[in-house]
């Protein structure tokens, strides 16, 4: 997977000579300028300084400062399992895949296979901005962001120094690491980085239901990512990044080893000339295998049940966007976008003392191609924009083979038929600024995603409960409003307040079908306690609530705070009518997130509350989480004229953060007490 990666610093001399001959160019390292008719939506910016003072230094905590925006469990990509790290927002629910649509650089950045997101390939220090969009709808950024879209933006040339490097060492024998390097010349610039990070982890099974069989979950994950932008003339420039990153995790127990890797490579062409143009085109792999095991009811013991030892994927996709010089008050974007994914699992099953006696090979593509325009109109205080897109979508070449590991016949042979489709989809917003400080805004959206091929095709074990996947899975669908208002009564101070209410058709949930001990379509055995799911699309998950951000900054003093408070409801009816009226699992009624700081050049002191209130770890709602409040800490002081200091701490008090409930009522957590002491040279 990596070793693509190799040659990446013999790019460095080319770019660096084509910058020098180009003269007075000064590179701009970003996409096109953003849309004005986002003053119609609901937008936060993390920007730079706070993504630096992260007390777990991982784009995950970075992202939980604004509420609402949240992982399907608790638990950080330090102990998760990697497939449950999808991101949502609004509540509406979620599983492995997410439904809002993460960006970097303008590259989609789920998981090819299964829609979760690599939380390790993303190297704070590589990130210059952080722009989530609650709602909003597919619309312009294309399939996916049913609840919102998170933009990450890499370091532009020039905002990082040209030698970068930070080392910390924390709780349970924990190593953080991460060392840059940048060459800017004029129209020319190349950043290389590279991240590094271990630990012996820590027990997830909380005390009181620990036996022998658990232990301490350790992880040790690396990335390595290089980027160069060269200006060809005044108004156009070529971005072309390449990185890859693997990612080694144990969930707690004897056979449950994670392992994940991929590699990236992009181009992408912008023009800002009198015709604004951006055209992009990307490759994805990724590799994934992961072991689970059945725990007995005294926990003394740990047996292998499942081997996915390999899940091979590749996503590939282009966009090509222009802006045509319209007019001042006017600005228009259209294009088209594709995308393919493609995968499978393979998997060793049905364990006969110790020993595996079944194969299972499952998976398939899914493509999407679309067409969209998005236009935003300015008259004095008046902002409206309305835009839309037209997508074909189509599944093909799904297969279901499972057979012995012994020479004999197979025991399921399946092909599942081609599917195809076309989804409108669109968003529409007004903003209106009364009197100087105050911007009222409203906007209704439709966004729509397709099943992942790990949602179609691939089950999955979480302790001694089973899922089966689902390949006549339907395509979700979002249609939303919210509306707004914000108020700026002086500089440094703002406060930003927005209902809104949205409708997910066809939501993709694990419904129960079964409880073990048994044997089950798709998965196999299931041990006494275990639950058996199969996933299915439900009538709806309708979501209502209400968001508040409020920034305020005085001098080097400065507060921020965030509250999404969200009521989803399931509307289930068949087989899947006794979730109706209930909450999606792993959906809290409340977020927030509080942070009060100090910043007087490089002297930093940050104090950060967050809460999550409780919520069911099932779908059922028969199994409660209970509510949590954490805090982290941040300090840093420099000691000397290059170096740092830095102090962490990650959930300070202690707190019992309960991240999953398994099918015996054994409860796992999330991170504990964390502590850091680092240096950062700049």
């Amino acid at each position: 997977m990596i070793r693509p990666l190799l040659p990446l610093p013999l790019l460095l001399a080319p770019v660096s000579a084509l910058a020098q001959q180009s003269g007075d160019i000064v590179v701009v390292g970003r996409g096109l300028a953003q849309r004005p008719g986002d003053r119609a939506f609901d937008v936060v910016t993390i920007d730079r300084a706070r993504i630096d003072e992260s007390a777990s230094d991982r784009l995950e905590a970075v992202l939980a400062d604004v509420a609402g925006l949240q992982q399907f469990r608790r638990s950080d990509s330090r102990s998760a399992n990697p497939t449950s790290q999808g991101i949502s927002l609004r509540g509406i629910g979620g599983n492995a895949s997410s439904r809002a649509l993460l960006i970097l650089d303008g590259v989609p950045q789920a998981d090819p296979f299964g829609g979760w997101v690599p939380f390790p390939a993303y190297a704070t220090d590589r990130l210059g901005l952080v722009r989530v969009t609650r709602g909003g709808g597919s619309g312009y950024f294309g399939p996916g962001a049913l609840a919102g879209t998170v933009e990450l933006e890499s370091a532009a040339p020039g905002t990082t120094p040209a030698l970068g490097a930070s080392v910390a060492y924390g709780s349970r024998d924990s190593l953080d690491a991460q060392a840059s390097a940048a060459l800017v010349r004029g129209a020319g610039a190349a950043t290389l980085s590279a991240a590094y990070a271990r630990g012996d982890g820590f027990v997830p099974v909380v005390a009181e239901n620990r036996g022998p069989a658990d232990r301490a979950a350790p992880y040790e994950q690396a990335s390595l990512a290089l980027r160069t932008v060269l200006a060809v003339d005044a108004t156009t420039e070529v971005q072309a990044s390449l990185s890859g990153f693997t990612d080694t995790r144990e969930r707690g127990t004897a056979f449950t080893r994670n392992r994940s890797e991929g590699a990236d490579a992009s181009v992408r062409v912008v023009g800002r000339g009198r015709w604004g143009f951006a055209a992009l085109a990307y490759l994805q792999t990724r590799g994934f295998a992961s072991q689970f095991a059945s725990v007995n009811a005294a926990r003394t013991l740990a047996t292998q049940t499942l081997d996915q030892y390999n899940t091979p994927a590749t996503g590939t996709g282009a966009r090509l966007e222009l802006v045509p010089p319209i007019g001042r008050d006017i600005d228009l974007r259209i294009g088209v976008d594709a995308r393919t994914t493609e995968g499978r699992t393979q998997e060793r099953y049905t364990y006969v003392a110790g020993q595996p006696t079944r194969r299972r090979v499952a998976g398939g593509e899914t493509r999407t191609l679309g067409a969209f325009a998005d236009a935003s109109l300015e008259r004095g205080t008046l902002t409206l924009t309305l835009g839309g897109r037209v997508d074909h979508w189509r599944i093909a070449g799904g297969f279901l083979r499972e057979a012995p590991i012994a020479p004999g016949p197979a025991l399921t042979d399946e092909r599942f038929a081609t599917r195809n489709g076309t989804e409108g989809t669109g968003r529409a917003g007004v903003a209106w600024s009364p009197a100087a400080p105050v911007t009222l805004r409203a906007a209704a959206y439709r966004g729509w995603r397709l099943p992942t091929l790990n949602e179609l095709y691939r089950p999955f074990r979480i302790g001694a409960d089973a899922t089966a996947a689902n390949a006549a899975l339907d395509p979700e669908r979002l249609s939303g409003v919210d509306g707004g208002v914000t108020i700026a009564p002086a500089p440094g101070v703002s406060v930003a307040a927005t209902l809104f209410a949205n409708r997910l058709d066809g939501a993709i949930a694990n419904v129960g079908a079964g409880q073990g001990p048994g044997t089950f379509p798709g998965v196999g055995f299931v041990a006494a306690g275990g639950i058996y799911r199969v996933r299915r699309n439900l009538d709806a998950i309708r979501s209502r609530g209400w968001e508040v951000d409020a920034r305020w900054q005085r001098g080097a003093v400065s507060a921020q705070a965030s509250w999404s408070h969200a009521d989803p409801r399931v509307a289930a009816s068949g087989v899947a009518a006794a979730l109706d009226g209930l909450r999606p699992a792993q959906t809290p009624r409340d977020l927030v997130s509080a942070t009060l700081g100090w910043r007087r050049a490089d002297r930093v002191v940050s104090a950060t509350v967050r809460h999550a209130a409780r919520q069911f770890e099932d779908d059922a709602n028969s199994r409660t989480l209970a509510s949590a409040t954490t805090a982290d800490v941040y300090l840093a002081a420099p000691v000397g004229r290059a170096v740092l200091l830095e102090l962490r701490g990650e959930n300070v008090t202690g707190t019992r953060v309960e991240a999953g409930i398994a099918g015996a009522g054994v409860v796992e957590r999330a991170t504990p007490r964390t502590l850091w002491f680092g240096l950062r040279l700049r």
